[in-house]
């Protein structure tokens, strides 16, 4: 029986992919970098570490990394305080309160740096559903692997087997199979060129599962 959600954040519960996008292309602008779109694809799941030492080694950069990341977050910190239109992704709100009216232990465990993390869960007031959050910044390897996953199973209350991921991209769908914990792939309007076919179910939208349903997953 599931007893542990863990749910990726960016895209799952909230797109934040279009402020990323555009701090992360104002940023590659005063670098005088051209990053093709299927090289920041190839980014989706990632950290921002990451991100930047793959973008140091490809065009040589002579900044120094945390550098890149100061100020990528300056732009996107920037980008999110101002946005109006930010909001959660449809039918994950009634889907979150649902895990928790029914006793189940959710944890977010991102890519995003704890500080994104929590400007999201206090803009939306999520706080109050989730009993861990986990950062990919606290760990040295970035989806694929699956050592955020493992961490964050580490802090359920229950064993792996009763915990399930939500996410919506290819490194974090590698990244719970290589975890071995069962993957919900939430095929996303907003996640573009991620390959969701590793995952053992796919759904569209949220209103396809319920706390009953996930619950019974792996009774199926």
């Amino acid at each position: 029986m599931i007893k542990t959600v863990i749910f990726d954040m960016d895209g799952v519960i909230v797109d934040t992919e279009p402020v990323h996008k555009f701090a992360y292309h104002q940023h590659f602008k005063e670098l005088n970098i051209e990053v093709s779109d299927e090289m920041y694809a190839t980014f989706t799941g990632n950290s921002t570490r990451n991100v930047f030492q793959k973008l140091k080694e490809t065009f040589g950069l002579k900044e120094d990394v945390e550098d890149l990341i100061l100020r990528k977050r300056h732009l996107f910190n920037e980008a999110f305080d101002t946005k109006p239109d930010l909001e959660l992704i449809e039918g994950v709100l009634h889907l979150i309160q649902d895990f928790h009216q029914n006793g189940m232990q959710l944890i977010v465990a991102s890519s995003a740096s704890n500080s994104t993390i929590n400007r999201v869960f206090n803009r939306f007031n999520l706080n109050q559903y989730f009993n861990y959050k986990v950062s990919g910044e606290d760990f040295p390897k970035s989806k694929p692997h699956p050592t955020i996953f493992l961490h964050a199973a580490s802090l359920s209350a229950n064993t792996k087997d009763e915990c399930v991921v939500i996410e919506d991209s290819t490194n974090g769908i590698l990244a719970s199979n290589a975890a071995g914990i069962f993957c919900i792939g939430y095929d996303s309007a907003n996640s573009k060129h991620q390959d969701l076919s590793l995952a053992d179910m796919v759904i569209q939208h949220f209103s396809e599962i319920n706390a009953e349903k996930v619950q019974k997953i792996k009774e199926n």
